[in-house]
């Protein structure tokens, strides 16, 4: 049994491996230095959140959470 306690990194992670990119961009979007990623997954995150509005204001959805999942590739050399 694994007594260490989990960390967010650690969650996200988990995430990651198992392609739960909704969930790990979620977790993400809430770290607090995320460098040059940060505009890319935080719209993401809105694309994920909301997905009208950035549709409203011709996003292609598709490609924000695309992005999103390589910022976060590229972030975590996962």
């Amino acid at each position: 049994m694994n007594t260490e306690p989990r960390t967010k990194i650690s969650i996200l992670r988990e995430h990651m491996a198992a392609e739960r990119w909704q969930k790990a961009i979620i977790i993400a979007a809430k770290f607090p230095r995320l460098g040059e990623h940060k505009e890319t997954i935080l719209r993401a995150h809105g694309a994920y959140t909301n997905p009208h509005f950035y549709a409203q204001i011709g996003k292609d959805i598709e490609a924000l959470k695309e992005a999103g999942r390589t910022a976060l590739l590229e972030k975590y050399s996962f």
